[in-house]
């Protein structure tokens, strides 16, 4: 039996892995014990020429050999993982059985077939590829027997028909290993074992295989718990107060304001004359910055003449400053209310000025009780 090529290239891999700087790192919180089996096809290279080279030593020629070279291998392995990259596994393993039949001239056969099974010890090097992937190689030593069967027909005939050999020998492997949780996890690996044949030669035996490794003891990281960074919040000096800035309540606005009917109207009119219109702006002007809620403009006659012809005036006048105080002054008109009243309210003291006649005396001493009232409501 021999080793392929390529088995030869993974040896040199699997001891690249072992000897590597990551084999270095202690990584305390990987360490710990672990067990697992793998199961898979076991293939020998069975050398037809020395079989041919011996039987015609033998005085035989074959004419055909039929090889069977595969097998299903199998191996038991438990393991201590000594930090994060390097871990020493022991086990026990079946390679499965191989072996050959050669038909002979003379007429004969002979078949030989050969079990091989034995115990390993390997050190093994992890080179972590990702949170859950890893590749590993190892290298070791094995002490396997093997039992071989020969069996002949006719002119052939065999001399130790049952030989066995136990021998030390080494095997290398690589392979590659997926997590499923931290205790539970899949490997799938090559591997080369150094094998005597028990007939006086040593040949290689490539098991290929997949399997299960659990990882005892292991416990899924707790999360850390959560420390909410305190916050501080520095306090300004006595000495140097953190500036606070007020900001002042509306202050009401209620004002009150009489012009003299005489200072806005000409006698017996309803038309701002400019005097009037002067007087307004300055009210207008001394109430800019108001919110106004409520502007009430209000016109009064004196007690002369009839009821009716008093309120029309008194009204119209009224009218005619409110128009004047939303179109000049900006004030709104829906919050300007207008009215007229007869001379029911007057300024004059009972009994100051006598007299039913409209004479120019009595006119006179009834000025104040002609005016125009404007009463505002609001905020500033």
């Amino acid at each position: 039996m021999k080793l392929a090529s390529a088995s030869r290239a993974l040896g040199l891999i699997a001891l690249a892995a072992i000897t590597s700087p990551f084999a270095m790192a202690d990584e305390t919180n990987q360490a710990g014990w672990y067990a697992g089996a793998n199961i898979g096809q076991s293939r020998a290279t069975i050398d037809d020429a020395r079989i041919s080279s011996s039987l015609l030593n033998g005085g035989f020629s074959s004419s055909t050999i039929t090889d069977d070279d595969r097998a299903t291998g199998y191996k038991v392995l438990g393991g201590y993982q000594l930090n994060r990259n390097l871990a020493l596994e022991g086990g026990y393993f079946d390679l499965g059985k191989f072996g050959y039949t050669a038909n002979t001239i003379p007429a004969g056969t002979l078949t030989g077939n050969a079990k091989i099974r034995g115990l390993n010890l390997d050190l093994v090097g992890i080179l972590p590829i990702t949170e859950k992937f890893s590749a590993f190689g190892r290298a070791g030593v094995t002490y396997a027997q093997t039992r071989d069967r020969f069996v002949s027909t006719g002119a052939v005939t065999v001399t130790n028909p049952n030989p066995s050999k136990r021998a030390a020998n080494y095997k290398l492997g690589v392979g590659l290993q997926y997590a499923f949780t931290d205790a539970l996890a899949m490997r799938g690996e090559v591997e080369r074992y150094r094998i005597n044949d028990a007939v006086g030669n040593k040949g290689d035996i490539e098991l290929i295989s997949v399997g299960l490794v659990y990882r005892f003891g292991a416990k899924t990281p707790t999360p850390a718990a959560r420390v909410d960074t305190p916050v501080f919040v520095a306090a300004a000096p006595a000495s140097q107060p953190a500036p606070v800035t007020v900001i002042p309540a509306p202050a009401p606005v209620a004002t009150r304001v009489s012009f003299a009917a005489d200072s806005l109207f000409d006698f017996d009119k309803t038309t701002l004359k400019l005097a009037g219109k002067q007087a307004l702006d300055k009210l207008a002007a001394d109430l800019k910055g108001t919110a106004f809620d409520v502007v009430i403009v209000t016109g009064h006659t004196d007690r002369l003449g009839s009821h009716a012809y008093n309120v029309k005036l008194s009204s119209r006048r009224a009218e005619a400053v409110k128009a004047y105080l939303a179109q000049s002054a900006g004030i709104p008109a829906v919050k300007i209310t207008s009215k007229g009243v007869n001379g029911a309210d007057p300024v004059t003291k009972p009994g100051e000025c006598k007299g039913t006649k409209a004479s120019s005396q009595l006119i006179a001493c009834l000025q104040p009780d002609r005016r125009v009232e404007v009463q505002v409501s609001g905020t500033r």
